[in-house]
């Protein structure tokens, strides 16, 4: 089976681009629209199973589209409306010509999912496609390295493991994935898999969004009932959600709104959290006896840095991918494009990549896309990065090539500890005198705060 298709049509390009990246992270095959003749065109061409359709846009509007596309039969899939203003009469109208839902702008990603996943579900248009609940053990995480071999390897020990999962790792490595890949080895893999982070767990919206409403909107522990659920950045989310977690991690069950006895909580929990959170929660915001709770066991995520050599593959992996499912033209990275993405930092990591590898595809081009077009497609780094990255340490005396090596890795690691030099002797393994002294010696700016 294929995942479903949706079609995304928006005309601000920043929400089509984030709802582009949500789902096709989730495994759905995600096409584009910034106006109605673009709709149009991949509407009939691609038949989507969903298409996700904003209201308001110059020329043709969303309702016109749907009316256009409803006929006398109705549309061939369901359809999804995208409003940040919406009226009840728009709403009427949008429903007589077969509207299906409707989404507020700005989107909350758990909702999104959630409404994806139930029109899916409910409006099935091909016995050849699924909602993407089972993802094939390449498909995450990416990579062939023996580092990210380790990190399969652990989420599938793990797999038929009741208890929680902590994954540690930057942002942007891939930890949703791995929990997803997780979810798809495991006995939950029919159930379902809700992602949720801190627009969802605000401290006014925890109770509801976990819980449940007062007017009888189930909350997410019921609705992933015998699944996973993902909380996405603990640091993030507010110390209502950490209590109620924290209570339902305790005790097995919680209280649904409006019930005065409590229900099995049947959920396996995930989290994800920075290395930085993970190491003096407190100093983020985090509760350390829920960080202890989530730990068993915890699995570390790596940068994209520590396995470079995988970014070669991962770029012929994106490019295919844009290629198939968002009709892109094809352009390749030669041996020099490569070697130069090697040794950029990835301070975004592999989501930063694929954003790259996309960004690049957009933009016409040689097949070949020349060093001079990638960097300036790049994120500009700091001097110290920029002093490791250029220069040709080769030539330099080895004395002169080891401090500019020190100098700008200790500065990097420095900034992803926030500055703390505790953290940091944590990080690369130094003890923290020594560190000092090195430091000051590299002429490396620190704030002594731990």
């Amino acid at each position: 089976m294929t995942a479903a298709r949706i079609l995304v049509v928006d005309d601000e390009a920043d929400i089509r681009m984030l709802i582009d990246e949500i789902l096709s992270d989730e495994g759905y095959h995600v096409a584009t629209a910034a106006d109605a003749r673009e709709a149009r065109e991949k509407y009939g061409s691609q038949a989507p199973d969903l298409v996700l359709l904003d209201i308001w846009m110059p020329g043709t509007d969303g309702i016109t589209l749907l009316k256009e596309w409803s006929g006398d039969e109705g549309t061939d899939c369901p359809v999804v409306m995208l409003s940040g203003h919406g009226t009840i009469e728009t709403a009427i109208e949008a429903t007589r010509y077969g509207a299906t839902e409707f989404l507020e702008k700005p989107v909350s990603i758990a909702k999104l999912l959630l409404t994806v996943e139930k029109m899916l579900l409910d409006h099935p248009r091909s016995t050849q496609r699924e909602v993407p609940a089972r993802l094939p053990p390449q498909m995450a995480p990416l990579g062939k390295s023996e580092m990210i071999n380790r990190v399969r390897r652990s989420l599938e020990q793990v797999a038929s493991v009741a208890s929680p999962v902590l994954l540690i790792g930057e942002p942007g490595t891939g930890r949703t994935a791995g929990a997803r890949y997780l979810h798809a080895m495991s006995m939950r893999q029919d159930r379902p898999f809700i992602a949720v982070g801190a627009d969802d767990l605000s401290s006014e919206h925890a109770a509801a969004t976990l819980l449940g409403s007062a007017d009888g909107e189930p909350g997410i522990f019921a609705r992933a009932d015998g699944g996973v659920v993902l909380i996405r950045e603990l640091a993030d989310i507010s110390a209502e959600a950490q209590r109620i977690l924290l209570d339902v991690l305790e005790r097995g069950d919680y209280p649904p709104a409006g019930r005065l006895a409590r229900v099995r909580a049947d959920v396996r929990f995930c989290a994800t959290i920075t290395p930085q959170a993970q190491v003096d929660p407190g100093h983020f915001g985090v509760r350390a006896d829920l960080v202890e709770q989530l730990a068993i066991p915890a699995i570390s995520v790596p940068p994209l840095r520590e396995y470079a050599e995988d970014v070669p593959e991962l770029l012929r992996t994106f490019v295919e991918q844009f290629v198939d499912e968002n009709r892109l033209p094809f352009r390749r990275f030669g041996v020099a494009a490569q070697n130069r993405l090697r040794n950029y930092p990835w301070p975004g990591n592999v989501r930063e990549l694929r954003a790259l590898v996309r960004r690049l595809l957009v933009m016409p081009g040689p097949e070949e896309i020349p060093l001079d077009e990638l960097e300036s497609a790049l994120r500009p780094v700091d001097s110290a990065d920029a002093s490791l990255l250029k220069q040709d340490l080769l030539s330099l005396p080895l004395r002169e090539a080891r401090e500019h090596f020190e100098k700008a890795y200790l500065t990097q690691q420095l900034a992803l500890c926030d500055g703390k030099v505790g953290l940091l002797a944590q990080r690369v393994g130094m003890e923290r005198t020594h560190l000092y002294r090195k430091l000051r010696a590299l002429g490396v700016n620190f704030r002594r705060t731990d």
